[in-house]
């Protein structure tokens, strides 16, 4: 695969810093945005990595940052949406309504922003353009104590299936992704926190997941590459999750994926489970 021009949201921790390393790494052209200083990464990859400080759930600092890389690069190939923030824990019911709001805000805003800002130069790329968008914990399933940040990783999920969707006849293909449990600032949070705000599970989990290692990132950001390949091309609009589904061999099953509802979310009724009510 040649070089691409790929975008990385939240490029300066976690996630984010190891996807940028590894595409610079494998000689890619990477723009990171992030609210953190990135000027370290600068001096280590030169002009192979670029960078713009800004809140991506701010839609007037993402737009200019959007400019600014339009100034820059005459395409991009690819956007890699891995910002996020976990934001307000605890019972629904009891949470601070605006932390709610903003925990919301700034992980589907931001996600959607991003795609919204950088589509048009996505659009000129020669190649089939990808947009990969992170997923997590409470996406596909209910999440006591974190009801804001599973209530936007779902959302997300939905904005990937609906622009799919409405891009179908384009060349771009959009995907979400469920890294899996990766030990991040999130994970230390949540432990943090402890398990009279967290849930006794969630607290247990975390240090399990801590003392353990957690989830495989190599094999998360493999995923990643993956999808910014041309082997990906015309898969569109699933949630795929990068410890438990075999992404590598789903190039041969592009037909019954475009077709169906595979790694899609669905409502349930009880004819799917066999049942007669």
């Amino acid at each position: 695969m040649f070089p691409l021009n790929i975008v990385v949201t939240g490029s300066s921790t976690g996630i984010g810093l190891a996807v940028a390393e590894r595409l610079l790494s494998t000689g890619h052209r990477v723009w990171g945005l992030a609210r953190s200083d990135q000027s370290e990464l600068v001096k280590k990859h030169g002009d192979s990595f670029q960078a713009s400080r800004c809140d991506v759930s701010d839609w007037a600092a993402l737009s200019k940052a959007a400019d600014e890389i339009g100034k820059s690069w005459i395409h991009a190939d690819g956007l890699v949406a891995c910002a996020g923030i976990q934001g307000a824990v605890g019972r629904a019911i009891e949470a601070d309504p605006l932390l709610w709001s903003a925990t919301v805000r700034g992980n589907l805003d931001a996600t959607y922003y991003s795609i919204r800002a950088l589509y048009p130069l996505l659009t000129k790329s020669p190649t089939r353009a990808k947009i990969i968008c992170f997923s997590g914990g409470g996406a596909s399933k209910s999440r006591p104590n974190f009801s804001a940040y599973a209530a936007a990783k779902t959302a997300i999920v939905r904005l990937v299936e609906t622009i799919a969707e409405e891009e179908r006849d384009h060349p771009v293909d959009i995907n979400a992704l469920a890294p899996g449990g990766i030990n991040t600032r999130l994970t230390d949070e949540v432990i943090a926190l402890g398990p009279l705000v967290v849930g006794n599970d969630e607290y247990e989990t975390a240090v399990r997941q801590k003392a353990g290692g957690g989830a495989s990132l190599d094999k998360a950001i493999g995923v990643v590459e993956w999808l910014l390949s041309p082997k990906s091309d015309g898969i569109s609009g699933r949630l795929l999750s990068a410890p438990w589904d075999p992404v590598s061999e789903l190039a041969g099953h592009k037909a019954k994926l475009s077709s169906g509802d595979i790694y899609k979310l669905r409502r349930i009724t009880p004819e799917d489970r066999g049942l007669k009510w």
